[in-house]
């Protein structure tokens, strides 16, 4: 008889039970070619947590016009940061991968002895296979630790669906625990402020620091979503450890998309005006992506250092995300501990059967 459930791994006499990290990321194609980013497309604008716009409307939109339309020229865009980074193929794939095994080395080197997986909410590899992954080792507790710093529901929840999805699918669910936020962690605020200081001493300073987060519809926020709020505490956290004023730094979002009214002020209209009106120099970060990314290293290094030079701007430096930087290794680490606590964090051998 046909289940509906999973088929329960086989795992050798004697297994040792297992504690797991799931480290997500947002998601890549697979390749920089047009029906990758054709299927990353699909999957990721299908999510209701991505776009809030009844099917009934939104899917003669998606199949009729975007993903005819959309591939070709994102293939293009994706092409231009392919390999970068010391990376082969996705530099998002290769950061996030990155973090995973250093990860689990700094753990052990605390004392904890978990598995550690990458996953990708939308391409591969997937949270159901990471997580059918880490089952296969013994994992019988898993933490699920995406990289978004600050909560919204259209990352960090839609992961928290992709998990409850799977779950449905398994006879034998592990405890699962999910950490929501960290964006006021003491030790991701300095990772930020020490790529930043880093930076300054290589290239010197610019009139001003631009503080660049992936935007959302401003309905989210008006609607309940934290995102925004906790965009402007990080922002400003980081603004105090660096010693920064309100004149010397601007907090500003980017990569909207379709017509709707997104969260305000966005990135690249404000260096435009602000190079219009005699601004020069700008140093830019974006804190809200952990690893560097099509966002980041085509949208930002790219389109929005054009535009700002298009202006009358003329010194546009581009600072890296937080990457494999060894101090957010540790923040991650840290975070990882704080949520891991009360749970075996070395193999537990099973108890023998009673006679």
């Amino acid at each position: 008889m046909l289940s509906r459930f999973a088929p329960e791994p086989q795992l050798p006499s004697g297994q040792p039970e297992r504690t797991g990290v799931l480290l997500c990321n947002l998601g890549t194609p697979d390749a920089a070619t047009a029906p990758a980013v054709r299927r990353y497309l699909a999957q990721f604008l299908s999510d209701d947590r991505v776009v809030e716009i009844p099917k009934l409307l939104w899917w003669p939109i998606l199949h009729g016009i975007i993903l005819r339309l959309r591939p070709k020229a994102s293939a293009a865009k994706y092409a231009t940061v392919w390999n970068q980074g010391g990376a082969t193929g996705s530099p998002l794939l290769y950061f996030t991968e990155r973090q995973a095994t250093l990860l689990r080395g700094w753990l052990g080197e605390a004392g904890a002895n978990v598995l550690v997986a990458p996953a990708m909410r939308y391409g591969n590899p997937s949270i159901p296979a990471q997580l059918d992954a880490l089952k296969a080792q013994g994992a019988t507790r898993i933490l699920i630790l995406p990289l978004y710093p600050q909560y919204s529901g259209t990352t960090t929840a839609s992961v928290c669906d992709a998990v409850y999805d799977w779950a449905k699918t398994q006879r034998h669910i592990p405890e699962l625990r999910f950490v929501h936020r960290y964006h006021e962690h003491p030790g991701y605020i300095e990772a930020l402020a020490q790529t930043v200081e880093q930076h300054w001493r290589e290239n010197g300073r610019a009139q001003k620091l631009f503080l660049s987060f992936h935007g959302v519809p401003e309905r989210t926020w008006q609607l309940g979503d934290p995102y925004r709020d906790e965009c402007y505490a990080t922002g400003q956290l980081l603004a105090a450890r660096l010693g920064l004023d309100e004149s010397q730094y601007v907090l500003t979002f980017q990569s909207r998309f379709g017509k709707a009214k997104w969260l305000e002020p966005y990135t690249e209209p404000t260096l435009v005006e602000m190079a219009r009106q005699g601004l020069e120099s700008v140093d830019i970060m974006c804190p809200g992506f952990t690893s560097d990314c099509i966002e980041t290293l085509e949208e930002i290094n790219q389109e929005a250092r054009e535009a700002f030079v298009h202006a009358g701007g003329k010194d546009y430096r581009f600072i890296p995300c937080l990457n494999d930087h060894a101090t957010w290794i540790g923040a991650l680490r840290d975070v990882a501990r704080q949520h891991l606590q009360g749970w075996p964090v070395q193999p537990v051998l099973p108890t023998a059967p009673q006679a």
